[in-house]
């Protein structure tokens, strides 16, 4: 077992997985103010260039996250972001979300989650992966789904948008389902 102290390329088919860095800032900047993505995320506010600068700048220094750039093989394009977050290693738990920016439909999401579902299982060890997601997102649902996630539960009513109010979806993944 390991932690998640180095952020390994993860390579695909289709996706690699690359470190999040000072390379992707302009095309993080355009995905996060995403009005039309938000309402899938739930980012209530908007982000300077300056602000992800310092936050991409940071990401090597993480010893407890993992944060990718998720990148098209065939044309080097950046396709969206995703993170292993809140790790526990005592339990050997950790959290993940995901965001693509624009290519839906094509299993580029879930390529991406497999990948690295795949790393955390066998490299580093962990025994479940959890996220939560809104239910009006059955695309991403529908992804978690065919990268192992099971749903697991809702949190009801949990999450405000636009002045309504929408269910949270949680979900796992564990080492031992695959």
């Amino acid at each position: 077992m390991t932690d998640l102290i180095h952020t390994p390329v993860l390579p695909g088919a289709r996706v690699r997985l690359v470190p999040l860095g000072p390379a992707h800032v302009d095309d993080l900047l355009t995905m996060v103010n995403d009005t039309g993505l938000a309402v899938f995320t739930g980012n209530h506010g908007t982000f300077t260039r300056e602000e992800l600068v310092d936050w991409c700048a940071s990401r090597a220094d993480q010893v407890d996250r993992l944060d990718y750039a998720i990148l098209d093989n065939a044309t080097g394009a950046f396709l969206g972001d995703l993170a292993v977050n809140a790790w526990d290693p005592d339990n050997r738990v950790a959290g993940l979300r995901i965001a693509l920016g624009g290519r839906h439909g094509e299993g580029l999401g879930t390529e991406a989650l497999r990948l690295v579902l795949a790393h955390l299982f066998d490299t580093v060890g962990v025994h479940r992966v959890g996220l939560e997601v809104v239910d009006h997102n059955t695309r991403a649902i529908a992804a978690y789904r065919k990268a192992g996630f099971r749903e697991e539960g809702r949190l009801r009513e949990a999450w405000l948008w636009q002045g309504a109010r929408h269910d949270v979806v949680v979900m796992g993944a564990l080492a031992t389902d695959r």
